[in-house]
């Protein structure tokens, strides 16, 4: 099997590794506008990935590229990756992508039909958190009869916290930013409504040495899951899990303008935005291990009887291969999304929300042999 990854950077380097290691006999090619980025990487893994230059923004080099392969799976900016599925499109490969943009995936969605007739699959939004998270929702609800609520929570996380908030980067400044200003769709009383992000701080707790955390809404968790259980639960909803304090400090922050987007006067930051985030880029910078913390709630009725279902996982940086926790948890289901569809696992063509492609049992016992163990476990009474 023959695959393309586009982006040679932290997220598309782990899927490079995890489809070589996956077997010997793959070929990846790891493609990057900075070929020096794209070999060191191709050493680091191993002899089955090969290093090219690309600029995906380069339609001729990149339908050239994709004639080479059977899958390509995009790990750049979500601005390019609706070109990048009509090259895909056209020439009938199938394709993973991380997301990232709601209205992205939502004009990737928009060529289904054409993805339909050419035989392809594509799969956008893979990741996390949407992501695994997704197909964890809808794969526990086949345990049930009906399921009335779904509650989901992840986060990305320093092992080490340090003051002030108790943060460290785990993917991009922006991306932060992104999740926290912006407004996040929920499910409630089964309509669709949206929720301003950093409210709704609720308390939880993970087993030592985390103990006591929080969560709250923050936008793009969910992403296409609303509109895919919209009419069969009657509450969804998405927070993101942080340590103790870490909302109330960062809203406050907010309040006073420092993601504004108003320009400066003077200087050579445009907006308090650009300033704040060149210092969260500088302050939250770790070479700390990160750990990703991950929780899916449903309750629903099973045989007359109301349950509750959880799946849980805890994921730390892996010393000896150098990859995160957030790089592990994202990019490996990524590439197994690509691998099921190289093996024909994944048999249904067309743009589809991983939630309704991905089989969740295989993606729950291939992630174990990777080390990512996704517990499991029922009780009648609803968990605090």
């Amino acid at each position: 099997m023959r695959f393309l990854v586009l982006g040679a950077g932290m997220m598309g380097s782990a899927v490079a590794y995890d489809l070589a290691k996956a077997s010997k006999e793959h070929t990846v090619l790891l493609a990057d506008r900075e070929l020096e980025r794209a070999d060191a990487a191709a050493k680091a893994i191993g002899p089955n990935v090969r290093p090219i230059h690309l600029d995906v923004r380069d339609g001729a080099s990149l339908r050239s590229a994709l004639q080479s392969c059977e899958v390509v799976v995009s790990a750049v900016s979500y601005s390019v990756n609706e070109s990048i599925t009509r090259a895909a499109i056209e020439a009938g490969v199938h394709m993973c992508d991380l997301g990232g943009n709601n209205d992205v995936v939502d004009r990737q969605l928009l060529l289904d039909a054409e993805a339909r007739e050419h035989n392809v699959t594509i799969v956008p939004n893979c990741g996390l958190a949407p992501g695994l998270i997704n197909v964890l929702a809808v794969t526990g609800m086949e345990a049930f009869d009906a399921v009335d609520a779904i509650h989901l929570r992840v986060g990305g996380l320093p092992q080490h916290p340090r003051p002030p908030l108790h943060y460290q980067i785990v993917f991009s400044a922006e991306g932060l930013l992104n999740e926290y200003l912006e407004p996040a769709e929920i499910l409630e009383n089964g309509k669709l409504r949206t929720v301003p992000s950093l409210t709704g701080l609720e308390e939880l707790t993970f087993p030592p040495p985390f103990g006591r955390l929080e969560a709250f809404y923050t936008s793009g968790g969910l992403s296409t899951l609303t509109r895919t259980l919209k009419g069969k639960v009657r509450a969804l909803d998405y927070k993101t899990i942080r340590y103790p304090g870490h909302c109330e400090k960062f809203r406050l922050l907010l309040d006073l303008g420092f993601a504004a987007s108003e320009p400066l006067v003077g200087g050579g930051v445009r907006t308090s935005r650009e300033l704040f985030t060149e210092l969260l880029k500088r302050r939250l910078s770790s070479d700390d291990g990160d750990v990703v913390l991950a929780r899916a709630i449903l309750h629903g009725i099973k045989n007359a009887k109301r349950q509750t279902l959880v799946y849980e996982f805890v994921d730390a940086y892996d010393a000896e291969t150098r990859i995160t926790a957030m790089m592990r948890t994202t990019a490996f289901p990524t590439a197994i999304t690509a691998l099921m569809i190289a093996r024909g696992t994944i048999t249904r063509r067309g743009v589809l929300p991983q939630e309704l492609c991905v089989p969740g049992q295989p993606m729950i016992r291939e992630l174990a042999e990777r080390g990512i163990v996704i517990s499991s476990r029922v009780s009648d009474e609803t968990p605090r």
